[in-house]
C-alpha cells in the first residue's frame, strides 16, 4: 500500500499541477501568446482544490 501524504503535501502537488496547466503559450493558430488551458491570457480561471483540510483523512487540526 502506498504511504500517506500530509495536507501540505498535497497542496503542494495541485499548486505545481495549476501552474504547469496555467501558463503562457505561443498559439500559431491565434498568433499570439494565451494560457495553456485556452483562456486569453491573463487567464482568470479559477479552480476549487477538491479536498479542504476539514475533510482530510488522519490528521488533526
Amino acid at each position: 500500500m502506498g504511504r500517506r501524504v500530509t495536507y501540505v503535501e498535497y497542496l503542494a502537488a495541485v499548486a505545481m499541477t495549476l501552474a504547469r496547466r496555467h501558463k503562457p503559450v505561443w498559439s500559431w493558430i491565434r498568433w499570439r501568446y494565451v494560457c495553456k488551458c485556452g483562456n486569453e491570457l491573463p487567464c482568470r480561471h479559477r479552480h476549487k482544490i477538491p479536498i479542504n483540510r476539514g475533510h482530510w483523512p488522519g490528521e488533526d487540526q
